[in-house]
């Protein structure tokens, strides 16, 4: 079974986790039922950036993202080479180390 791990974040995740799942599960719910409290303001459906995670190993081992993503990523705070939103970043049979940034910008609130 793979293993996510989640380099400590000072409000989510403080000591770091070490988290078994299953294959064929997105990060952001694989996270979320682990009782690490990702933000998901558009409820997983790829329309916001609260979500969003760095890859810092395992990143090729994840479908690559789609153009939609790719479009809110360009929108992320702190963006950079191994970004993902982790609900469109679905687990496979390798292990990976992500990182959630210290911000967030909420796309779905902040855009009226």
């Amino acid at each position: 079974m793979p293993q996510i791990i989640v380099l400590p974040h000072h409000e989510l995740c403080p000591e770091g986790t070490v988290i078994e799942v299953e294959t064929g599960v997105s990060v952001c719910d694989a996270l979320l039922a682990n009782h690490v409290e990702i933000e998901h303001a558009c409820e997983m459906s790829n329309a916001c950036t609260t979500c969003h995670i760095y890859v810092r190993e395992g990143f090729d081992a994840i479908e690559e993202s789609d153009e939609t993503e790719d479009d809110l990523l360009d929108k992320a705070w702190g963006l950079d080479p191994d970004s993902r939103l982790s609900c469109q970043a679905i687990v496979s049979d390798t292990d990976l180390v992500i990182e959630i940034p210290k911000y967030t910008i909420n796309q779905v609130s902040e855009n009226h």
